[in-house]
């Protein structure tokens, strides 16, 4: 099933071991001293008398075992809300969860909640510029909920873009606990996205009225679940498996189904089992070697960008520093298995189907790709993941080996006939700074645009040119200060519709962007994260309309191609100040201390901005005419 280490999986491992080694080996130390000062006993064990009678006073039926010090107790740390349908069905997993624990011999409580927005809901909107912030804010928050000490290991609930890298950062706060993610799955599939997308375009036209959207979108988001499309949240779903986190094949059953109900209760039980064998928190298990396989997993299934950021960001928590150099290395070699919209007409439905995370894991690891060797949850390295969940007769949980073969090869291939030779992403560079863009979704002929520059200094600036009837000719749309420390850099996704039109008249069209782009944007080359970001004084500032820029994804070129004089003598941009109003004022002390994107664009750490977040210095790419 495995073979021999992919000779440039083991150097960027080594890479990012020996770069991690002295911040790596602080944070064991940290948990180390964390476990070795509960000793034999259970957390809550440390506490006083007074300090434990509060924690289990409401426990009910639980409470003799609170108090009795012999059954560990579990975390629930929760994302639910009825508004989001990925997390309504959440509402039902602590009833499930604690029925459970129980059953091994374990307690368990509902620790806390932690907000969940939804970009979906926010896009084109101010509240999307608080979305990127809620990733910290929600770490900060499981760490609260944490904070009790009544806790011998965690079970995280959470599925959509934010959600889950904040509660993996949040996690490793404590990583001296064992932690268990529990999925709630995809809704099951509905107006085709492809579809979708086109009415999306036809209403940005002024094709179809506002009614017939809504009837379009309704038809796509029609019940609880995920999204069915591969964005950020199910991209989040397969990392969790790759690293060990899930329970194996979990991550695409939908929700309110007897096998989703299976699976949540085992989840219960397995954390109850780590907690009871004093297993390795979640700290020790995610190495090196975990996001290796997180990266491959990403770039082989073509997922999405935002997880240059995240991944980041979570490996930073893990005491690992990962850089954007790291992915490019891995795509160079990763082959592309999945087709899922925006990289193709299926859903994650019809990925799962296909054959799903075990086949995917099982091609992956036999071509030397993956890391197999590393810890899970379920202590047997990656095989155990090369298998599906299913009932057996007796309606009993049960796992088998994944398809041999992909039962859709449109959707999901094996290694030996992939889409594309290379993984979906490739690091740009050049006078306008460092971006990543995603071209797994972009046809070959548009890898590269050189074309006038039109400049924005906000999306809705954009909309209105287009609806003007300014952008119809070949164009490198520049939006800018919308960075981490301008606004909060918010998803530019509804900028979709519009350069996705001008793209179908025939026109070359690009778009670059110190902002993001949403998981599920795909076929507008977008270069985009461009760091230093124009409020850090960067150089994308300088670009003026008309400037000739060019986006080469083929030879990773980023730059405008204005005399290096007259580019030097420019003055950057001022970025104006992110405005007051829903709620985005609260959020400034948290834009200032962020660390760029290409450090993770977080506020929690005490590195300085993209501190460590590359290699080794790199000279500026040279203007030229």
């Amino acid at each position: 099933m495995t073979a021999s280490l992919h000779p440039t999986v083991a150097a960027v491992t080594a890479r990012i071991e020996e770069r991690s080694a002295a911040l790596r080996a602080e944070h064991l130390a940290r948990w180390a001293h964390a476990r070795e000062e509960l000793g034999a006993q259970r957390t809550r064990g440390r506490l006083s008398c007074t300090n434990l009678a509060h924690g289990f006073a409401a426990a009910g039926a639980d409470r003799p075992e609170l108090a009795g010090l012999e059954w560990p107790n579990l975390a629930i740390v929760s994302a639910y809300n009825d508004m989001l349908s990925a997390h309504q069905p959440l509402a039902r997993f602590p009833g499930l969860l604690k029925l459970a624990a129980r059953e091994v011999g374990a307690t368990a409580q509902f620790a806390g909640g932690v907000p969940a927005m939804c970009d979906g809901v926010t896009q084109g909107r101010p509240g999307m510029e608080l979305s990127l912030l809620s990733r910290d804010v929600i770490a900060m928050a499981t760490a609260i909920a944490l904070s009790h000490e009544m806790f011998d290991a965690t079970l995280a609930l959470g599925v959509c873009d934010k959600i889950v890298p904040g509660l993996v950062i949040g996690a490793l706060a404590y990583g001296h606990l064992p932690t268990v993610f529990v999925p709630a799955g995809p809704m099951t599939s509905g107006l085709p996205n492809d579809e979708k997308a086109r009415i999306r375009q036809r209403y940005a036209q002024g094709q179809v009225s506002r009614a017939e959207l809504l009837e379009a979108e309704s038809a796509a988001y029609h019940g609880p679940g995920t999204c069915t499309f591969y964005g950020t949240a199910n991209s989040n779903q397969m990392l969790m498996e790759l690293m060990g986190l899930h329970l194996p094949g979990s991550a695409f059953v939908n929700p309110n189904t007897p096998l989703r109900d299976a699976l949540t209760a085992q989840a219960a039980r397995q954390a109850g089992k780590l907690a009871q064998q004093r297993a390795p928190g979640i700290g020790p298990m995610l190495d090196a070697r975990s996001f290796v396989n997180a990266v491959v997993g990403l770039l082989a299934t073509g997922g999405s960008t935002n997880h240059t950021l995240h991944l980041v960001a979570m490996a930073r928590a893990a005491g690992l520093r990962l850089l954007w150099d790291d992915f490019a290395a891995l795509s160079a070699v990763t082959p592309l298995l999945a087709r899922i919209y925006p990289n193709g007409a299926a859903d994650v439905n019809h990925f799962h189907a296909a054959g799903g995370m075990g086949l995917l894991t099982r091609e992956l690891l036999g071509a030397g790709l993956l890391h197999a060797d590393v810890q899970t949850i379920c202590g047997r390295g990656l095989a155990a993941y090369c298998e599906e969940p299913y009932l057996a007769e007796d309606g009993q949980l049960a796992w088998r080996p994944a398809p041999a073969q992909s039962a859709d090869p449109e959707v999901l291939r094996g290694i030996d006939e992939p889409f594309a030779a290379s993984g979906g992403l490739r690091l740009l560079e050049g006078n306008l700074g460092r971006a990543v863009i995603k071209v797994s979704a972009v046809a070959a002929e548009r890898h590269c645009i050189e074309a006038p520059a039109m400049v924005f200094e906000d999306q809705q600036a954009l909309i209105a040119a287009f609806e003007a009837g300014h952008m119809d000719r070949d164009l490198v749309a520049v939006v800018r200060g919308q960075g981490p420390r301008a606004n909060g850099m918010p998803e530019l996704h509804k900028l979709t519709p519009q350069l996705g039109v001008l793209q179908d008249r025939g026109f070359r069209v690009a778009l670059v962007t110190d902002g993001r782009m949403s998981g599920a944007s795909g076929k507008v080359p977008a270069a985009i994260h461009v760091t230093p970001e124009v409020a850090d004084g960067g150089p994308l500032g300088r670009v003026r309309d008309g400037d000739v820029l060019r986006v080469d994804a083929t030879r990773g070129q980023l730059e405008a191609l204005v005399p290096a004089e007259q580019w030097a003598a420019r003055e950057v941009a001022a970025v104006p100040p992110s405005p007051a109003g829903f709620g985005r004022e609260m959020f400034a002390a948290l834009r200032a201390a962020n660390n760029g994107a290409e450090a993770g664009a977080a506020c929690l750490f005490d590195d300085g901005p993209e501190e460590g977040a590359r290699e080794a210095p790199r000279g500026a790419v040279e203007s030229r005419a």
